[in-house]
C-alpha cells in the first residue's frame, strides 16, 4: 500500500487542528515518490499521557484549584497520529517524519539480540537501507527519536518478572514492532537502547551516545563499548523534514524566550531554587509574568525540546541549552559547579507495585550524576553473550568511602525522581548506575503561543 500524496495533504490538515484520530490508516496503490507530508519546522508530539497521578498513585483528572492541577493529563498536547504505509513503513502525520515499523531488522519474524548492531554497524548501514524502496534513511536525531515516546508506557526497572505479559513499553506497539531484552542471549528485560546519531560532548574519556528506552522510559548516554566489547543496539531509520528538532529562538524582550519552530513560549530564567513535584505544579499554576497568567510545567516531551546537545558543562562550561537562557548554577554531588535537573509535568509510571505514580520525569540539563562506585569492575561480572546495561549491585561496598559521583548519562538526559520525600534518604543514588535523586529540583515555565 502506498500513500497517496492528496490523501497525505488532507490529513497533514487534520493533523494541524489536532482533528485527526490514532487509528487512522490510508491505503493506497498509487507509488508517490516522496510520500512525506508537507509538515516542516518541530511540532511537538503530546506524550499520549492521559492518566492523572498523585504523589503515589493515579486519581481521577484535577480541576483548577485542585491539588495537582496543571501536571501532563491536564495539557495533553498533540494527539500522536500514524499512518501505516503497508511497506514496513510508518508516518507521523504531526512531525512529518517517516519510520522503519519494527525492531525486526532481519525479518525473521522475532525481535531479539541478533536484530541489533554496534553504534559503527548502525552508522554504515543507514546508506544502505531501502525500506519501503526509499533510499534516503538516516540514522535519527535523540529529539527524533524521542518524538516516538508515548509516557502511558510503564517502567520495567523495579519488575523482578521474567513474563512480559501485560508489560507495557513506552512507544506505540499499534503501529511499531517491539520486544523486550532478549533474556535468552544474556540481555536484561530493560535492554531496548535505540541509538541516535547524538554523542554526549560531556564524557571525554569513553564515547557515549544518547539513545532512548522505550522499554524503561528514558534518555541517557550509553558507552559504544561496554566491558571491552562493543556495544549493541537497537535502532530505528528514519526519513523527511529534515528540519525536525532545530530551534527557532527569539528573545522577547520581557524576560520570554519564543521558540517559532515549536509555537512554545519560555521563560528566560528558571525557578532559582528547587522543589518537589507538587509544589512544581503549584507554582506553575499561580505564576503571571509579563502579563500572562497561563504559564504551566511543561511536558517532558517540551522540556526536552530545548536541549542543545552540543553543549555541556565539561565542553562549554555551560548547561545545555542555548545561552539565550538562564540556567541557576548548582554545586553538585562530586562538589561540582553545575545546572540543575528540571521537573516536567510528566509522571514516570512504574510496573509492578502499587506506588505506580511516585516518580516524575525530569531532564538534566547539567551533568547526569551518578555513583560509579555501585558498578562492579569488569573481572568481577564478565559478560556472557549478548549482556548489555550496567552489571548488578550485589555485594558491593556501600559505605561512604566508596561513593565515587560521576556524570553516568551525559547532560540531556532524561530520568525520574521521587515527586517527594527527603533526598538524603538518597545520598548513595538510586537504581543500577546510582542514579542522583534530588527531588527538590528546578522549573522552566512554558506557555502555549497558538
Amino acid at each position: 500500500m502506498r500513500l497517496n500524496w492528496i490523501l497525505i495533504s488532507s490529513l497533514a490538515l487534520l493533523a494541524s487542528t489536532f482533528a485527526c484520530s490514532d487509528d487512522d490508516t490510508i491505503s493506497d496503490s498509487e507509488n508517490i515518490t516522496e510520500n512525506l507530508p508537507d509538515i516542516s519546522g518541530y511540532p511537538i508530539v503530546g506524550t499520549n499521557q492521559s492518566t492523572a497521578f498523585n504523589n503515589t498513585t493515579n486519581i481521577s483528572t484535577p480541576s483548577s484549584g485542585d491539588d495537582f492541577y496543571g501536571q501532563n493529563a491536564n495539557y495533553p498536547g498533540t494527539t500522536p497520529q500514524y499512518v501505516d504505509n503497508g511497506d514496513g513503513t510508518v508516518t507521523d502525520m504531526v512531525t512529518g517524519l517517516m519510520w522503519q515499523n519494527t525492531l525486526d531488522h532481519n525479518s525473521d519474524g522475532l525481535i531479539n539480540y541478533d536484530d541489533k548492531l554496534t553504534y559503527a554497524e548502525i552508522l554504515a548501514l543507514a546508506s544502505e537501507v531501502a525500506t519501503g524502496d526509499y533510499t534516503d534513511w538516516r540514522v535519527p536525531t535523540i529529539k527524533e527519536q524521542y518524538s516516538l515516546m508515548m509516557f502511558s508506557g510503564r517502567d520495567i526497572s523495579g519488575y523482578e518478572g521474567t513474563s512480559t505479559e501485560g508489560l507495557t513499553p513506552f512507544i506505540n506497539t499499534d503501529y511499531f514492532g517491539f520486544n523486550y531484552g532478549d533474556t535468552d542471549a544474556g540481555e536484561r528485560l530493560i535492554d531496548v537502547q535505540c541509538a541516535s546519531t547524538n554523542v554526549s560532548v560531556g564524557n571525554t574519556e569513553i564515547e557515549m551516545v544518547f539513545g532512548v528506552n522505550f522499554a524503561d522510559g528514558r534518555i541517557k548516554g550509553y558507552g559504544t563499548t561496554m566491558m571491552g566489547q562493543a556495544k549493541v543496539f537497537n535502532y530505528l531509520m528514519v526519513r523527511g523534514n529534515t528540519t525536525y528538532g532545530e530551534n527557532n529562538f527569539s528573545d522577547n524582550a520581557d524576560g520570554t524566550i519564543s521558540d517559532l519552530a515549536t509555537d512554545l513560549m519560555w521563560m528566560q530564567d528558571d525557578s532559582d531554587e528547587g522543589m518537589n513535584w507538587q509544589n512544581a505544579l503549584a507554582y506553575a499554576e499561580s505564576f503571571e509574568f509579563a502579563g500572562r497568567s497561563d504559564w504551566r510545567l511543561p511536558s517532558a516531551k517540551e522540556l526536552q525540546s530545548i536541549v542543545d546537545y552540543s553543549r555541556s558543562p565539561q565542553s562549554s562550561a555551560s548547561a545545555a541549552i542555548n545561552p539565550i537562557f538562564n540556567c541557576t548554577q548548582i554545586t553538585n554531588e562530586a562538589g561540582e559547579v553545575d545546572y540543575p535537573f528540571y521537573w516536567s509535568g510528566t509522571t514516570h509510571a512504574t510496573t509492578g507495585n502499587d506506588n505506580n505514580g511516585g516518580w516524575g520525569a525530569y531532564v538534566a540539563f547539567g551533568r547526569a550524576m551518578g555513583n560509579e562506585s555501585t558498578i562492579l569492575p569488569d573481572d568481577q561480572n564478565p559478560p556472557t553473550e549478548g549482556e548489555q546495561g550496567p552489571p548488578p549491585t550485589d555485594n558491593i561496598d556501600s559505605s561512604s568511602d566508596s561513593i565515587n559521583w560521576t556524570d553516568v548519562h551525559g547532560a540531556g538526559a532524561q530520568r525520574s525522581d521521587p515527586k517527594s520525600g527527603d533526598p538524603s534518604e538518597y545520598s548513595e543514588g538510586h537504581g543500577p548506575q546510582g542514579d542522583a535523586v534530588r527531588i527538590l529540583n528546578y522549573i522552566r515555565l512554558v506557555r502555549d503561543t497558538k
